[in-house]
């Protein structure tokens, strides 16, 4: 039979792990607590959004407050769903054809990059496309249209994004943030999805128009179509 005392490596040993597993544990929850606290300090930083906002080291500015619809409206389709603000996103729900937001306030129309995160909460057609100004013109990035996955400019040179070479498909997956940019410089438009150049359009060799549906999100709006949408962290500098 052992005696206590030969067991007191093991307890030492034990006891050790349980001390680092303890500390591991605690500064995992002290991780967690730090970034919750940093997105916290974050939100409430975004006072001001726009033209008028302090840039970032990147340049970027602010296009939502994460809080309110400062600087946007809510655009009035007709047939339009509700739009909310919730958990520092912007919702836009199920309507009967186009639910949609339009910034009321001054944007550059060249030599800019528009960024958000876009996710596709409901539905099976365009779930965040952007109408942008391109100059004294505009035309709108369809992200997830016409069943789902096809993106593309409407319109060039008279045809939406359906029928003219800037078509693609992207897979698309509901409750999934997709981050979309859009670079309007150097006489191209480019636009990205989480990074992947699907669009790549000549300025100078096309002209642009939006489709009549969503006239009303000119010069700079975001629209779903019969689909429950939401976006975030929606920023703009100027290039």
């Amino acid at each position: 039979m052992r005696h206590p005392r030969d067991l007191y490596p093991f307890v030492l040993i034990i006891g050790g792990a349980l001390v680092i597993i303890l500390a591991l544990v605690m500064l995992y929850m002290l991780d967690r607590l730090s970034a919750e606290q940093e997105e916290i300090t974050e939100t409430e930083k975004i006072t001001v959004v726009g033209m008028e906002a302090e840039p970032d080291s990147q340049g970027w500015r602010h296009l939502f407050n994460g809080v309110t619809l400062d600087g946007w409206e809510k655009t009035n389709f007709g047939p339009q769903g509700p739009v909310m603000v919730r958990d520092s996103s912007i919702i836009m729900a199920f309507g009967d054809g186009p639910t949609g937001i339009t910034w009321t306030r001054e944007f550059p129309v060249m030599d800019y990059e528009l960024s958000l995160l876009a996710m596709r909460v409901d539905g099976n057609d365009f779930f965040s496309s952007v109408t942008f100004p391109v100059s004294d013109e505009h035309c709108t990035l369809i992200v997830g249209g016409w069943g789902g996955s096809l993106v593309g400019i409407s319109s060039i040179d008279g045809s939406d994004a359906s029928e003219n070479f800037t078509r693609t498909g992207f897979p698309f997956e509901d409750g999934r943030w997709y981050h979309v940019r859009i670079r309007v410089f150097d006489d191209y438009i480019r636009c990205f999805i989480d990074g992947e150049e699907l669009v790549t359009v000549s300025i100078k060799d096309h002209s642009f128009s939006v489709r009549s549906e969503v006239n009303l999100s000119r010069p700079l709006g975001i629209a779903t179509w019969v689909t429950t949408g939401a976006v975030r962290d929606i920023r703009f500098r100027e290039l």
